[in-house]
């Protein structure tokens, strides 16, 4: 079954939602979890002036506390996570989680969504859709609850 369970975590609701599924079924498999959080820096680059290397290192360390809040959780419930953080330029989040996967042996992937559809879908992107197509081992998407 499982053993090696890759987790993209940003600290939203629909995030944890995905890492509390990471942790039950690490628990069940006696998996290890690999949470990775993304620092986007081009996107904050632009337009900050003298500022972005400010906004940078505070969501550098945003990012590390989403981490190791994540981490704990995990080893609360039992579960032994590792954590990486990945500061890029012009990468997508999808291309981050292959990579990553090519190179820490996850079979699986648990990411939470938030179920967009239509323009939603269309003006915000979809960070799971791409991580869904784009990812060789399967890919378990948690919706939020229904409304």
């Amino acid at each position: 079954m499982y053993q090696h369970i890759l987790v993209p975590v940003d600290g939203s609701d629909t995030s944890t939602r995905g890492l509390d599924e990471a942790i039950r079924l690490a628990k069940l498999t006696g998996a290890t979890l690999r949470l990775i959080h993304m620092v986007d820096e081009l996107s904050f680059a632009t337009g900050f002036g003298g500022y972005a290397g400010d906004v940078a290192s505070v969501l550098k360390s945003a990012g590390n506390e989403v981490l190791a809040r994540g981490k704990a959780r995990a080893e609360a419930a039992g579960v032994a996570a590792e954590v990486a953080l990945f500061e890029t330029m012009q990468r997508r989040l999808a291309d981050v989680v292959v990579d990553e996967i090519g190179s820490w042996p996850a079979d699986l992937v648990v990411v939470g969504t938030h179920g967009r559809r239509g323009i939603g879908r269309w003006v915000l992107g979809s960070d799971a859709e791409q991580i869904l197509r784009s990812s060789p081992v399967p890919v378990l998407l948690v919706r939020p609850p229904a409304d």
